[in-house]
């Protein structure tokens, strides 16, 4: 970490900070929250969807991640409130996420032995890959209304089309390696942790057939794996349902991690 300023009246049970760090040489923003007491915490790393300004990092999720006792790390991914570089859809900006988890795990309020990472959306294809790319240290994963086959996404989401081409380069039929690249089902058995998938059956922004493909492709590969699906939901749940879920999801975490490498 390269700086921090600290955000005050962010919650009375934690400290919220601006964080500057690097990642492959850029300077990449995001914040890092922590519990107030005695450390070190178990540390949960939320990656946002989106991109750009559109799904940007929900400090109402960050504050109700941290009232579970965890330290938050949110990066808000390069190019993004002040950073350097420019995001490409978990292309190379997978190392926003990658590159922080040495320091991260440095840091005084992180308890090393529970390192878990959570993906929102887009932020599902970051949280993978990064568990991919670091598996000593990473002890579970929870993808919520998760991509997991970025073909499927193009053929879905015709409004991003047009990004996913420039981007990518092409559509997935002129560059079929380029999205399989970015689509964790054609990577899972690099998994070396458990994982979770949340996913409402009427999401219409990421069809719940990301869930199936991803879990169908954990069970050939035999990664222990959690769906929680629930029936009629869309992208965003309910208030009050996305609370329940949400605990659900923290239960999970804490009672299930990888042992030790």
């Amino acid at each position: 970490m390269l700086k921090s300023q600290e955000i005050k009246e962010f919650h009375p049970q934690a400290r919220l900070y601006l964080v500057t760090y690097l990642s492959q040489g850029y300077r990449v923003k995001g914040y890092l929250a922590v519990p107030r007491g005695d450390g070190p915490f178990p540390l949960l790393i939320y990656c946002r969807g989106g991109i750009r300004q559109i799904g940007m990092t929900k400090l109402e999720w960050v504050r109700e991640f941290v009232e579970q006792g965890f330290t938050i790390f949110a990066p808000f991914y390069r190019g993004n409130r002040g950073g350097e570089g420019w995001e490409d859809f978990a292309g190379e900006d997978r190392y926003d996420v990658i590159d922080a988890i040495p320091w991260l795990a440095a840091h005084p309020a992180v308890d090393l032995g529970r390192i878990h990472l959570f993906g929102f959306s887009r932020g599902s294809l970051m949280a993978l890959f990064a568990a991919m790319a670091c598996p000593v240290l990473v002890k579970s994963v929870t993808v919520w209304g998760g991509i997991s086959d970025l073909s499927l996404t193009y053929t879905e989401r015709i409004d991003l089309r047009r990004m996913l081409k420039r981007v990518i380069g092409g559509p997935p039929w002129k560059m079929p390696q380029a999205y399989q690249d970015r689509s964790p089902i054609y990577r899972v058995d690099d998994l070396k942790c458990p994982v979770c998938i949340i996913h409402g059956t009427a999401d219409r922004q990421v069809s719940v057939e990301h869930a199936y493909r991803l879990i169908n492709a954990l069970k050939q590969s035999q990664v222990p794996h959690k769906p929680m699906i629930y029936p009629g939901l869309g992208h965003h749940f309910p208030s009050d349902i996305r609370k329940v879920a949400m605990q659900r999801m923290f239960d999970w975490i804490r009672n299930n991690t990888a042992p030790d490498a």
